[in-house]
């Protein structure tokens, strides 16, 4: 807890796209990589408040609510009506003052390709959590948003910078790749970034500075319990 027994607050942020392009294929926010960072970080003291671009309803994509993507996360999320609630009312991202935030928590799934990407609110925010240096862990295709993301002196946000996301052999793994809008391992190493991977699937954090990063739905955990530790140092 912070001086004054202030509560530590992250803000959560997902997607307001549940269509992916013209394929129609429904997507969202993947169940687990939102259902992890809420219980680990709530459990542990923290206040988690959830926003998206448009506010409302914010889509969970169909696929990862359904065996074998579930977890135990997600099957406790289900039944959770304060968690649902929250999933299904969350801020506007616009309206969220978010220097009284402490960390950002960004949970992946293929529809922020599609808007949080290109937010240019959501990139001058990140721009502005990982320059004052506080926390920025993203999971799975949330470093996407990164691609864009120029700090105050001109540079990419990546460049020499250590993380790691979903992989283009993950991608082509489950038939998507060919209907994303950009590779979001191709682009962010043409930035200059150093993209470290493990095998598909497997759990794998990588941290750098204000950067937290994960690879794939597996690593939802660890990363959120690495944030958990960060805001408790």
């Amino acid at each position: 807890m912070t001086t004054g027994n202030q509560q530590k607050r992250v803000l959560l942020i997902m997607s307001s796209v549940d269509e992916m392009g013209i394929s129609g294929k429904q997507t969202g926010t993947w169940f687990t990589e939102l259902a992890a960072p809420y219980y680990i970080l709530t459990e542990a003291g923290y206040e988690v408040v959830f926003a998206s671009p448009e506010g409302g309803a914010a889509p969970i994509d169909l696929l990862s609510m359904k065996a074998p993507f579930t977890t135990e996360y997600t099957e406790r999320f289900f039944n959770d009506p304060v968690a649902m609630f929250a999933a299904q009312n969350t801020r506007k991202l616009r309206e969220i003052d978010y220097s009284t935030f402490d960390a950002l928590f960004v949970p992946g799934g293929y529809g922020l390709i599609w808007d949080l990407a290109s937010d240019s609110y959501t990139i001058k925010m990140i721009k502005d959590f990982y320059e004052s240096g506080r926390p920025v862990a993203m999971v799975c295709h949330a470093p996407a948003i990164l691609r864009d993301i120029k700090l105050s002196n001109g540079e990419y946000l990546v460049n020499g910078v250590d993380l790691t996301g979903f992989k283009n052999e993950e991608d082509s793994e489950i038939e998507l790749l060919h209907h994303l809008l950009f590779s979001l391992e191709d682009e962010l190493k043409g930035r200059g970034a150093n993209y470290i991977s493990k095998a598909n699937w497997e759990a794998n954090v990588v941290e750098d500075g204000a950067l937290m990063t994960g690879q794939s739905p597996a690593s939802a955990p660890p990363l959120a319990e690495a944030l958990k530790a960060r805001l408790a140092a």
